[in-house]
């Protein structure tokens, strides 16, 4: 092939890729729609494992598997632009079973985040207490690896990471929404992500539709209800008042912290 050919052919592959990414759209404003899926029979079993004399409860588990299904699904929103993002939980419809009343399988966390400086403003509701922790965002290590998923329309990029000393998580995130953000306090990844999962923890958050759409100003503001604290502040006030729950007091303590 003549220099002449092969130069005309690398200048039309250059071009071809110039026009391919400038019609590549990035999402920067809208609305995304989360459901976070419990496994209760997998949290049920655990909580009867440690108490092995009881013969109370496995009774009751059979009661529950009749009338639950396997898997608690819980609904929320996180509504961002170009720099903040708002997670909000939508209200149960239907109240399951008092038995088995875990704080891993209710939404009581409205959060409010500026991704640019970092900073979290969150409305914690913990039994008849409502907190306002103002902090920064919680630091995560992420470890991005080469796994790709597709999750409500946009292909994700898998990350791992620990959280809490113990809490192993997997999110996915994407480059197309070019916001640092994510459900609950999870972000501080290269784009939103749209997937979590605690596999050990028996939860996961996945979205099941993102709108791109303008938001207005009001869309996005910040709770203002609750005792203000911090991550620190809360910690103290949840350790003194769950001192004498023995073994529960740990997993307590991760859920109302994470």
């Amino acid at each position: 092939m003549k220099i002449k050919n092969i130069i005309t052919l690398a200048l039309a592959s250059i071009i071809c890729q110039f026009s391919y990414a400038q019609n590549i759209h990035f999402t920067t404003q809208g609305t995304i729609t989360f459901e976070k899926k419990v496994n209760m029979y997998a949290l049920i079993t655990e909580q009867i494992k440690k108490y092995p004399d009881d013969t109370f409860g496995p009774k009751v588990f059979e009661d529950y598997k009749k009338n639950n299904p396997q898997f608690k699904t819980l609904k929320s929103t996180l509504t961002f632009d170009k720099d903040q993002t708002l997670f909000t939980p939508i209200p149960e419809t239907v109240m399951q079973s008092g038995w088995f009343n875990f704080p891993m399988a209710q939404q009581n966390n409205t959060i409010y985040t500026q991704t640019t400086n970092r900073t979290a403003i969150a409305q914690k509701k913990i039994y008849e207490e409502t907190y306002l922790l103002k902090d920064s965002t919680r630091k995560i290590n992420w470890k991005i690896t080469d796994e790709i998923r597709t999750i409500a329309g946009f292909d994700c990029r898998r990350a791992n990471a620990l959280i809490m000393d113990s809490i192993y998580v997997v999110a996915f995130y994407t480059d197309k929404i070019p916001v640092s953000g994510g459900p609950e306090s999870f972000s501080g990844l290269p784009g939103m992500i749209l997937g979590v999962a605690l596999p050990y923890e028996h939860v996961t958050w996945f979205a099941t539709s993102v709108v791109d759409q303008p938001i207005a100003a009001n869309k996005l503001i910040a709770p203002i209800k609750g005792k203000v604290a911090d991550q620190k502040k809360l910690m103290d006030i949840l350790k003194e008042a769950l001192k004498d729950w023995g073994q529960s007091t740990q997993e307590m303590l991760k859920v109302f912290t994470l």
